[in-house]
């Protein structure tokens, strides 16, 4: 709070006056919410909820709502992640590949990371045939400073095992809607 405190002040703020007294306690408990990833296994969260099931098909979470702080700037970027994977003896929770992609959103992040790291904790926890991850994400980096292109989207994927195989990944886009 100290920190947050001192960051009003050289800004040129009064931190003692009323609308600002509270604020470095606020912002001290919104960045650790912010970055409570840090603090979260997505390998344990997948693990937790591994069942064996014979299921050999596609599975697909997707317009997974995702808020991540770019590390550059410090500002938000928000968007979807479509996750899916094709299981090769096991399944998990459905609410698990939800809560994997909020474990790496909640930390500093770049989008292209964020893909990959989705993808390699789903790869090692369950062991797919395959892994699909496909992020859209605006930037308040891009929207409210230096361009300002507000209507600007960026699109990350990566593709593992049978998605890597331009059929399959076709289906999964398919079905994705893009």
């Amino acid at each position: 709070m100290d920190n947050y405190k001192r960051c009003l002040e050289l800004l040129g703020e009064d931190s003692e006056r009323e609308g600002l007294e509270k604020t470095p306690e606020r912002m001290a408990k919104a960045m650790q919410f912010l970055t409570q990833g840090y603090q979260q296994d997505a390998r344990e969260i997948l693990l937790g909820a591994r069942f064996t099931e014979a299921y050999s098909e596609m599975v697909i979470v997707k317009d997974i709502e995702l808020y991540s702080m770019c590390e550059h700037h410090m500002l938000p970027f928000f968007g979807k992640a479509h996750v899916a994977y094709i299981p090769n003896g096991y399944i998990t929770g459905l609410s698990k590949i939800a809560r994997v992609v909020d474990v790496f959103a909640r930390r500093l992040q770049v989008q292209e990371r964020l893909t990959h790291q989705i993808l390699d904790a789903i790869q090692e926890a369950l062991e797919p045939q395959g892994v699909a991850v496909v992020i859209e994400a605006q930037h308040l980096c891009m929207m409210m400073r230096g361009v300002q292109k507000q209507n600007s989207i960026t699109t990350t994927s990566a593709f593992s095992g049978q998605f890597a195989d331009g059929t399959t990944r076709a289906e999964f886009l398919k079905l994705i809607g893009k």
